[in-house]
């Protein structure tokens, strides 16, 4: 990450700015509410919420919000996951106080008016139906639900068409009032302005916002239950996944992790999965591994989809993979291009000024601070082949593993 400067705002607001050459600028605000923080019977909505942000104002309608921007060339949007909600804008830099305005009164001054609470409920019951009719990305949701059972940080993020159906204006305040508090929100800005000014503006316009106090934690509670589900609900290939819980986002180990799931299945044409299983016996046209890190545990996963007479010989080939990190240590020269490929992928991720922004604002939620990429370069060197050995011995064992298979009916 880009050097940052961390200021405070007067009424305690934390916002990261990094300053660049570029004539597009980005804003980001993380907050800390995310679906883990739903109670039971609000399953959906930290994602309801993130809609509703732009349905208008106390002083601006849904329309005027959504041209605000755009009218300028420039671009407002969010996404939830499940333990944030991000907003973010990017823009030419000359429309900052635009931007600055517009994304401060949504963050703070949304109304939710209930009209426009109903007809989003269709909408988002729409996206619910559109994973359901794609197993291949309802799958990864189902696992999750799987791994992390009995605990809100296994639930769908877009809750069901029922719970959708239950959420109401009242549950929105709620929720807002126990998790939008100061220290569970951080901004972000990127561009090319002074660091002086950049203060100034963003006291303008944020500074007048007094979130709510609030103690609200939550810990993980799920019980630890490993096993395979096969259902018949697949098309027309075969959907499997298997994973393993691993430690979350403040554990050291997650850096032995992180490289070893970028050999095992990451985004490069060249991982283990997707030379051996791929290319070289041609089973599985999508094959990947990836890593959830939350702030109290994690999970690492492998997903594949193929032709039901190849899942049994593909299953065999992941779990190969797998034992190869428990029992041969990577070479001097395969551990050295594994750092070399992983720090490529995230400078050239760098050179988004978006990511940078949203990457700076979720730093500052859960670390306190913004690293630099010389602090993450060091990180990586210093990874060892015995680390990587040991976190593959210690976490992703047989008996430790879960199991999802979409079958063909």
């Amino acid at each position: 990450m880009k050097d940052s400067s961390i200021f405070e705002l007067s009424n305690g607001l934390q916002c990261a700015f990094q300053q660049n050459r570029s004539t597009v600028a980005h804003i980001a605000v993380a907050i800390k509410a995310g679906s883990r923080d739903e109670l039971a019977h609000q399953q959906g909505l930290a994602h309801f919420i993130e809609h509703n942000l732009f349905k208008g104002t106390s002083k601006r309608k849904a329309y005027h919000i959504l041209s605000r921007l755009d009218d300028v060339g420039g671009e407002l949007n969010a996404y939830t996951t499940k333990e944030e909600t991000i907003i973010h804008a990017s823009f030419l830099k000359g429309d900052v106080r635009r931007a600055l305005d517009l994304v401060a009164d949504v963050v703070a001054n949304s109304i939710f008016p209930i009209k426009e609470l109903e007809k989003e409920k269709d909408v988002i019951k729409d996206e619910i139906y559109s994973y359901k009719d794609s197993p291949s990305e309802r799958i990864f949701d189902d696992f999750e639900d799987l791994v992390f059972q009995g605990d809100p940080l296994g639930r769908n993020i877009l809750g069901t068409p029922e719970s959708v159906d239950g959420l109401d204006r009242d549950d929105i305040l709620e929720f807002i009032g126990r998790t939008y508090s100061v220290d569970r929100i951080k901004i972000a800005v990127t561009g090319a302005f002074g660091l002086e000014r950049t203060k100034r503006m963003v006291e303008e316009y944020f500074g007048p916002w007094k979130p709510t106090e609030t103690t609200w934690q939550n810990t993980f509670e799920g019980a630890f239950k490993p096993e395979k589900i096969v259902e018949p609900v697949a098309q027309f290939q075969d959907h499997y996944m298997v994973g393993w819980r691993i430690p979350g986002i403040f554990d050291e180990k997650r850096h032995a992790l992180v490289l070893l799931n970028n050999v095992l299945g990451g985004p490069a044409m060249n991982s283990r999965l997707g030379l051996n299983i791929r290319e070289k016996h041609g089973i599985a046209y999508n094959i990947e591994s990836y890593m959830n890190l939350y702030t109290d545990i994690g999970m690492l996963g492998v997903y594949l989809g193929c032709d039901s007479t190849q899942t049994k010989r593909a299953t065999a080939l992941v779990a190969k993979e797998i034992e190869r990190f428990q029992n041969k240590p990577l070479g001097t020269l395969q551990l050295s291009k594994a750092k070399n490929q992983f720090l490529g992928q995230m400078a050239l991720g760098e050179e988004n000024g978006l990511n940078s922004a949203i990457g700076a604002a979720r730093s500052l939620l859960h670390f306190g601070k913004v690293n630099t990429f010389q602090h993450v370069i060091g990180k990586i060197r210093d990874i060892t082949s015995e680390e990587i050995m040991a976190v593959a011995n210690e976490f992703l064992t047989p008996d430790k593993s879960y199991e999802l298979l979409y079958k063909k009916p």
